[in-house]
């Protein structure tokens, strides 16, 4: 075959790899610029997005708080104490009276915790789970932190910043997550999320607990 031809095919083939060479870096690279869009469906809406300004309000934001003496049209959401684990305003220091404190919502509790608390919190709820083992163990690689891991451990429910919490605040945490915790509002039912925070609360009394604690006949005992 005559050279003219072979360097006449190879130019073609290398101009053909120029369209999805140009594609793929097109697709890998942000870019600033929106996006053209053929069929807008209400892409370029104009809307504000959360926690964007608005000039239009004195305050300069978007969202607007709720307004005062606004309940949902749901009346069971009007219990703040069995939804939100508050009673007037203030963190609910009791079971609310639709999950009473029973031996079932403790054993109830434990299942839930072992199933969704324990792979950071651990069994006895001290942050030792085997996510926190794992991930320092990534941190003090010989070879440095793997993929620049960072970790911040699970907080012990035993902690004392943790045992003054009113169960309602306990609550709180378990529906809305804190700092790095997720919420488990989403996937734990709201029944389920009191018994564990009836459970952690039986938790932390064990650790805590006095011989006054103990029945005058049971103490001596094994």
């Amino acid at each position: 075959m005559p050279r003219v031809i072979l360097c006449f095919m190879l130019i073609l083939g290398l101009l053909a790899m120029l369209p999805p060479i140009i594609a793929a870096q097109a697709r890998s690279t942000p870019n600033p610029n929106l996006p053209i869009n053929i069929i807008q469906d209400m892409d370029l809406q104009s809307k504000f997005k959360a926690q964007s300004e608005n000039e239009l309000f004195a305050d300069g934001r978007s969202q607007r708080p709720q307004v005062a003496g606004t309940v949902a049209r749901d009346e069971a959401y009007a219990d703040t104490h069995f939804n939100e684990g508050t009673v007037g305003g203030q963190w609910a220091t009791t079971n609310p009276a639709q999950v009473p404190l029973t031996l079932a919502l403790l054993q109830r509790g434990q299942d839930r915790f072992n199933i969704y608390c324990t792979p950071c919190h651990g069994y006895s709820g001290a942050g030792d789970g085997t996510v926190n083992q794992r991930a320092l163990e990534l941190v003090s690689n010989v070879d440095g932190p793997v993929n620049g891991t960072v970790w911040v451990a699970a907080k012990s429910v035993h902690d004392a910043a943790v045992t003054v919490q009113p169960i309602g605040q306990l609550f709180n945490t378990v529906t809305n997550g804190v700092r790095n915790m997720a919420g488990y509002g989403s996937q734990i039912p709201i029944e389920d999320r009191w018994a564990i925070v009836s459970y952690v609360r039986a938790l932390q009394r064990s650790q805590n607990a006095s011989i006054n604690d103990v029945p005058a006949d049971k103490r001596g005992g094994v």
